[in-house]
């Protein structure tokens, strides 16, 4: 499936939930949990960042958010979102593989089941999220393990697409590596991640 197809894939997923968000509006865990290792941030990119909720709640905690999506109807309740809890995001249209990422510009960035990736794009994602932070900046990345086709409570049906803690640690090598594992969540993010969930995290520093 090409990214065009993707777009319109995701963009009918969004359009045909109306006015429900399809992964809720709370904040991911995994982001709130590790809030002390980006406490100092004041700028924060959230990457492919769907319907809102990761980016609308950073800039709750006083952050200058910028959120990347490639759907414009995820973007329209976004905005929506963002707007009914009265803060400022910068969402911008694009597809994370090709946007041209500015140079450490922010204090972090999170990727939260950013998994439509291909195996060949997939250091382009990295690369360009690594680009994108400043020298200290935080990474906070999650995505679900090859389990997850088990559970089928969410996430990619390709194999291809899934996370391992092995792939993140190599890909990832370049950082410090501050918190890293492979583990089992009941997620309730919206009728599209609901129920045990196979998950792999991480938190790395970008030297300084």
């Amino acid at each position: 499936m090409n990214r065009s197809e993707q777009e319109r894939r995701w963009s009918a997923r969004f359009e045909a939930a109306g006015e429900d968000y399809v992964f809720g509006t709370t904040p991911n865990r995994f982001l709130v949990r590790h809030a002390e290792q980006y406490r100092a941030a004041t700028t924060a990119l959230s990457v492919a960042d769907g319907e809102g909720r990761n980016a609308v709640w950073l800039a709750e905690q006083g952050i200058r958010v910028t959120a990347t999506e490639f759907s414009p109807i995820a973007l329209e309740k976004a905005r929506k979102l963002a707007a009914g809890r009265h803060v400022e995001v910068d969402f911008v249209l694009a597809d994370a593989i090709a946007w041209d990422y500015p140079e450490a510009a922010f204090d972090l960035v999170a990727g939260i089941f950013a998994q439509f990736a291909t195996p060949a794009e997939r250091p382009l994602l990295f690369a360009g999220m690594k680009r994108a932070l400043k020298p200290g900046g935080v990474l906070v990345l999650l995505g679900y393990t090859p389990k997850q086709l088990e559970y089928r409570t969410g996430g990619p049906s390709l194999v291809e697409h899934m996370y391992t803690g092995q792939m993140l640690r190599e890909a990832f090598d370049d950082m410090e590596i501050l918190h890293l594992e492979e583990f089992e969540d009941e997620l309730d993010e919206g009728a599209g991640h609901k129920g045990r969930s196979a998950l792999a995290g991480l938190v790395a520093r970008k030297p300084r």
